[in-house]
């Protein structure tokens, strides 16, 4: 089963929790023991499992990429203007499984998902398919 989650960011970066909305599809799917693949089809944007209790871990995160990936980089080819977004997804990623146990993902105690936008504001796409368990 494959489904969608829409959303729309409000920042140039930020990071949106969509554990819930995860979960509620790994819920819709029925399925007690099996993986979950979160996707994300975008080259400026990732996907990332973090901390999801202290906001500023997200923020620390965020700061340092920028720090270490600035936006306006003199040196980049891409005349898009957003060269830094591009190499921040590459390094975050586009993709995790994890695995569902007792239909419940199965995430640590302070883990949750994170879709991360590196060139926003945007409406944007998360994929997400549910594997079962064969008896």
């Amino acid at each position: 089963m494959l489904e969608r989650i829409s959303l729309s960011t409000k920042s140039r970066e930020e990071f949106v929790d969509i554990t819930n909305s995860v979960q509620q599809i790994v819920t819709k799917a029925k399925t007690r023991e099996g993986i979950c693949i979160v996707y994300v089809p975008h080259t400026t944007a990732g996907l990332t499992v973090n901390e999801n209790a202290d906001p500023s871990v997200k923020a620390d995160i965020l700061m340092m990429l920028s720090r270490l990936i600035p936006r306006d980089d003199p040196k980049y080819g891409h005349s898009e203007g957003n060269s830094d977004g591009h190499i921040k997804s590459t390094l975050v990623g586009f993709s995790h499984v994890i695995p569902i146990s007792d239909a419940k993902l199965t995430l640590g105690t302070w883990q949750g998902i994170f879709f991360c936008e590196f060139d926003g504001p945007r409406k944007r796409s998360v994929l997400v398919q549910v594997l079962s368990e064969k008896a």
